[in-house]
């Protein structure tokens, strides 16, 4: 799955992060294999790619801070 970010987010418009997406017990886990630790879950497929699109959107963030300093 890949999943585009769009209006409010800094990320390049092209920006895309494949995802892995993975069914449990519990519900669906979700990784950005790109983005090393860059993971999330949620109950059903659309919650889990919501929250990855969060994380996504914070890890990039925090590595363009520390990229400044």
């Amino acid at each position: 799955m890949t999943s585009e970010f769009g209006e409010g987010c800094n990320l390049p418009a092209m920006a895309n992060y494949r995802v892995a997406l993975r069914k449990s017990e519990e519900g669906y886990g979700i990784s950005s294999p790109r983005l090393p630790g860059c993971w999330s879950q949620g109950e059903t497929e659309n919650e889990a790619m919501a929250n990855i699109e969060d994380a996504i959107r914070e890890y990039v963030a925090t590595a363009e801070e520390q990229t400044r300093d």
